[in-house]
């Protein structure tokens, strides 16, 4: 019978343990360099965001609004509060007066008994304009012998049907139609305590509200209201639209809002109440805005520059490198960064083009350091100039011509202007003297107009109007319609000293006309006779030299070092008009570069790419090598299991022959 071998106590895990770690020696070698990978590849992260973090404490800067701030500052702010935009002009005004604020006219109808009640159906149609002349009667809130001119903003309507013909369906219906009308209902407790307000949006006296009333004559009744008809006003005027009304610098002054933007240039003032005590306002730089901003550019590089310079420094003491030492891309990065910085803005338009002028140099360590009075010294001196030091910025020695935007294409540079065309107005000009006495027009006249490319029925309110009344009228109408309104469109509707109508459109150049065509009623020629449209041009001419592209008053270069720089042409003459330059200041050149280092196809990008590449590679290996090394451990352990076996039979064959020695030499003796 065969024995089976048994084990020799061969410690085959231990001696496949000892040599598998040899054999896994490259898997270590594979750690540790995608680790060092890992840490380039944080490092660069780093650096990513530092840059990123730099660009965006230096975007603001881009722009010119915080480098030529001024600031308003009012004597009392409980009168008026005030703000100032960089066009604004220095120096010390005086309110002496307030007299009155701007205010919304309000309406009241005749109180229902009920809100729910059925009143009628029809048509509502708002015109705004002013009340002028006559009398007003506080007690019944209603006008004699006065006069209302549309302001020719646009007429709106509101169908009322058997959906919304009650009280509180009216209201509803106004609020819906959004046609600058705000409708509530008020209880006044008596017999008949429902009435209707309405309230104009628009504050200011050129926004009276006028109701013509089409369909039933119960709703006719309740609120068809002309000011100036003595015998139709049903609604009852509770507040009356009225104007801001001051004095600035002893100047009468009266607006529609009590927000006013246009008396002092630049400034915007928020009048609070009226006051008859002088208060004054002060308009002056604001420094502190400036050297705050100076003062962020300084920090926001030495920020970048400390963590730039942290990432690749080698330590003498110790021996020792950080893990982007002698990196060629921060090395790139932080060369770029000073060449930007120690190169002089050109064509600025002004006295400044270096940082060191406003107080702004590199010390020894490379940092930047600020000297707070160079920089009080320039913004006294060139308070206007510090902005084209930092910001993209565009000058034009022509006063009517302003520079407007440029593009990536732009080149920075100074390049003459030369104005071909003037930039005109698309009109349509009558020939029939309005003046001549009243002119009517009669009842559902519609004319077609078409307007910058858009064709409407307009429909013109009946009547007879004076030459002024009937412009008003018209322009109301052609504003008001829907469709020229959604498109963006309006008119301006004149009338000469020859007494000719004259419809203006408000855009510039070959987009712009407008024409008009009989449509039902009274024929077109009954107040314009016989009608010249002429189309509006875009203004052409020439820009470093090269053809421009006009649209409407804006010249375009399309050529050249100037391509893409966009000037405003808002008047003055033809031929030669000065030059333009356009300057790239230092945060708007690092506001570019950085874009550029950091998008998808930029250096650090690039270089993170590479290196996240070079892990997977890595890891591809390790898991290829570990695949063998499964292999290799099967092998082995086959093989030492083999040579267990090998052993334990060999020994089981020496202990038989041992045995059988033993037996032999046992008999011998006997």
């Amino acid at each position: 019978m065969a024995t089976t071998p048994t084990s020799t106590n061969l410690d085959i895990n231990s001696i496949v343990s000892q040599l598998m770690t040899v054999e896994q020696r490259p898997l270590t070698a594979l750690a540790k360099k995608e680790a060092s990978y890992q840490a380039k590849l944080s490092a660069y992260g780093s650096v990513s965001g530092a840059l990123s973090n730099f660009q965006s404490a230096i975007s603001g800067l881009s722009s010119t609004a915080k480098l030529q701030a001024l600031k308003a500052t009012p004597s009392d702010t409980s009168v008026f509060t005030a703000s100032a935009s960089s066009i604004a002009i220095a120096g010390v005004y005086s309110l002496d007066a307030i007299t009155k604020l701007a205010q919304s006219q309000k309406l009241a109808a005749t109180g229902q008994a009920s809100s729910t009640a059925t009143i009628g159906n029809g048509t509502l149609t708002f015109d705004f304009g002013a009340i002028t002349g006559g009398t007003f009667d506080a007690a019944t809130g209603k006008y004699t012998g006065a006069t209302f001119t549309s302001s020719g903003a646009g007429t709106k309507t509101v169908t009322i049907d058997a959906t919304n013909n009650s009280l509180q369906g009216i209201r509803d219906a106004i609020n819906t139609a959004k046609i600058g009308v705000t409708a509530t209902i008020i209880n006044d407790g008596g017999a008949s305590p429902y009435r209707l307000v309405l309230t104009s949006d628009s504050i200011g006296k050129t926004n009276s509200i006028k109701v013509s009333v089409t369909g039933d004559t119960a709703l006719s009744n309740l609120l068809a209201h002309d000011p100036g008809n003595n015998t139709g006003q049903s609604l009852a005027e509770t507040a009356t639209a009225q104007n801001a009304e001051f004095k600035v610098d002893g100047v009468s002054v009266s607006k529609t809002s009590n927000t006013v933007t246009d008396v002092i240039q630049g400034v915007t003032l928020s009048l609070q109440k009226t006051t008859a005590t002088p208060v004054s306002l002060t308009v002056a730089r604001d420094n502190a805005t400036i050297k705050s901003s100076v003062e962020s550019f300084v920090k926001a590089y030495n920020d970048l520059n400390k963590i730039l310079k942290d990432i690749s420094a080698y330590n003498p003491e110790t021996k020792t490198g950080s893990i982007l030492q002698g990196d060629s891309t921060v090395r790139m990065l932080q060369a770029k960064i000073h060449s930007v910085l120690n190169t002089p803005v050109g064509n600025t338009g002004g006295s400044l083009s270096t940082l060191s002028q406003i107080g702004v140099s590199f010390q020894k360590d490379g940092t930047l350091v600020l000297d707070a009075s160079k920089l009080n010294a320039a913004i006294t001196s060139n308070f206007s100039d510090i902005a084209s030091l930092f910001a993209a910025t565009g000058k034009a020695s022509d006063s009517l011509i302003s520079y407007s935007s440029a593009t990536s294409a732009t080149r920075p540079g100074s390049y003459a202007v030369n104005v071909a065309t003037l930039a005109t107005q698309g009109k349509a000009a009558g020939n029939f003297n309005l003046n001549a006495g009243l002119n009517t027009i009669a009842a559902s006249t519609a004319i077609n107009v078409t307007l910058d490319g858009t064709t409407a029925s307009v429909a013109l309110t009946a009547g007879s109007y004076t030459a002024s009344q009937l412009a008003a009228m018209v322009q109301s109408a052609i504003n008001g319609n829907t469709s020229i309104s959604a498109a963006g469109s309006s008119v301006t509707a004149t009338v000469d000293g020859s007494g000719f109508l004259t419809l203006t459109s408000s855009r510039y150049g070959s987009a712009s006309g407008v024409s008009l065509s009989d449509g039902s009623g009274t024929a077109v020629s009954a107040f314009m006779g016989t009608t010249t449209s002429t189309a509006g041009v875009d203004v052409a001419g020439t820009i470093d030299g090269l053809a421009a592209t006009g649209s409407g008053q804006f010249l375009t270069s399309s050529a050249g070092n100037s391509t893409g720089l966009k000037l405003l042409v808002s008047g003055g003459s033809t031929g030669v008009r000065g030059t333009a330059s356009y300057s790239q200041g230092y945060a708007f050149t690092l506001d570019a570069l950085a874009t550029s280092l950091l998008g998808s196809d930029g250096q650090l990008s690039g270089r993170k790419t590479g290196i996240d590449n070079t892990i997977k590679d890595i890891g591809k290996q390790r898991d290829a090598l570990n695949q063998r090394l499964e292999m290799i451990e099967k092998r082995y352990r086959a093989q030492f299991t083999a040579l267990d076996t090998m052993l334990s039979s060999m020994n089981l064959t020496s202990n038989y022959l041992t045995q059988q020695l033993t037996a032999l030499q046992n008999q011998t003796r006997l």
